[in-house]
């Protein structure tokens, strides 16, 4: 695959020729102009430095092994100031993204305008019928970005941050025929084995095999990067 990199910037370039426009921040746009793409002409989009979507982070998302974690801040502090997310795939990546580079408020602002994006209507198209990528997106901010659930290289792993905002959180997953409970609180993760069928993980590096439950401390964003 073509990747197209600016050396001054460190960052995978959006196209070959993105880099020539005229940059404006999302932040720096008046709100009358949004939704861009219900208020002007598509030739003026495409024109623009405005992004619809995760495009570099969507890679970045999917690949996200072979990538450091200073090479996805430096990518996702370029191209979130300018991505409009008038897709319902978009917050929710970005989300995921922010978890992994510790920038939790932004990951918990995208977060809401995933969860939220038919109850405020952030894109002027909730009359068109509700976005179920977005309520799909809004889990996958859970389970992968804050619960930080990953399955490289064949192996079930977690690395669990909780927002300043929510005492905990929970949810159930299957995997290889084993079901687990996860509970995040503010003083620890615990693992829960519903299953006949242990299972190894992945808990902030360190292997465990599930019988019944494993419990550890929450680690704080502090500790976790000295891991």
């Amino acid at each position: 695959m073509y990747l197209p990199y600016d050396k001054e910037l460190d960052i995978i370039v959006q196209h070959d020729d993105f880099l020539d426009k005229e940059f404006i921040k999302v932040n720096d746009l008046s709100k009358g102009n949004l939704p861009l793409n219900q208020k002007w002409s598509w030739d003026k989009i495409l024109r623009s430095c405005f992004i619809k979507q995760a495009d570099v982070l969507q890679g970045m998302y999917y690949f996200g092994e072979k990538f450091s974690i200073e090479e996805k801040k430096r990518n996702f502090d370029f191209y979130e100031q300018y991505t409009v997310h008038e897709s319902s795939l978009s917050p929710s990546i970005y989300s995921i993204v922010a978890c992994e580079i510790d920038n939790l408020e932004k990951a918990y602002e995208l977060y809401s305008r995933t969860a939220r994006l038919d109850l405020d209507n952030y894109n002027n198209d909730t009359e068109d019928g509700l976005h179920i990528t977005s309520m799909s997106g809004a889990w996958l901010s859970i389970v992968q970005g804050f619960a930080g659930m990953k399955t490289f290289n064949q192996s079930l792993s977690f690395a669990p941050k909780l927002p300043k905002n929510w005492n905990g959180y929970s949810f159930n997953i299957n995997y290889r025929e084993a079901i687990l409970k996860v509970e995040v609180s503010k003083e620890n993760v615990k693992i829960i084995n519903l299953s006949d069928k242990s299972i190894d993980i992945s808990i902030y590096g360190e292997n465990y095999n599930v019988e019944k439950e494993v419990v550890v401390l929450l680690v704080s964003s502090t500790e976790l990067y000295n891991i």
